[in-house]
């Protein structure tokens, strides 16, 4: 037992309890209650604190030192067989199939993209704005990783330009009425006449 819990449980012993002997008002009207004495300990009561085994230093230097050990293959290393442009043609277009079925919002915005093999080792992405590009991010290491394995060549390079005239033109009823109107400029006094709705 502590030092100190005994210094309690001796204090306790000798000090005799105060309490009230009646409950009955006093001339006063008050009822006096039980007088107790809070006793204080000199030392904390609760046990002491332990230091944690656990040092920041020494696991910040096994983890560079794992870093360091495990160093990535050179691109010179690894395996850069020749694929064609049929094959990246033929990939993507099967990639884009299994797209559609599983992500349909990812499927339309990248579904414009052009692929085209540069050299052995460049595949150059051409898109048509930068929202198309953001969702063709999550899906480029799924397919590149595919490809790459496929074509057993680890060491092809994406390059990415834009081409806003890929942009695909949503095309409504107006536009479409519109694009015949000017071709056939009766079809106007129709839509005047009959208040034609194409929204």
């Amino acid at each position: 037992m502590p030092p100190f819990r005994e210094e309690i449980d001796e204090a306790k012993k000798t000090e005799p309890e105060k309490t009230a002997t009646s409950s009955a008002p006093n001339s006063a009207g008050i009822v006096a209650e039980p007088v107790r004495k809070v006793l204080k300990s000199s030392a904390p009561v609760g046990s002491a604190r332990k230091t944690s085994a656990f040092s920041i230093n020494a696991a910040l230097q096994t983890v560079e030192a794992k870093t360091e050990e495990e160093k990535p293959a050179k691109k010179e290393d690894v395996p850069a067989q020749h694929f064609t442009e049929t094959d990246l043609q033929n990939e993507w277009q099967s990639f884009l199939q299994s797209l559609q079925a599983r992500d349909a919002i990812i499927f339309n915005a990248v579904g414009s993209f052009k692929l085209l093999k540069k050299d052995e080792k460049t595949v150059q992405v051409t898109y048509p704005s930068e929202s198309a590009r953001a969702e063709f991010e999550k899906v480029r290491t799924e397919f590149f990783n595919h490809f790459m394995h496929k074509v057993n060549n680890y060491s092809i390079v994406v390059e990415f330009t834009v081409d806003v005239t890929m942009k695909k033109e949503i095309m409504t009823k107006r536009k479409i009425f519109d694009k015949f109107a000017e071709i056939n400029p009766v079809l106007r006094d129709l839509d005047e006449a009959f208040k034609l709705d194409f929204n």
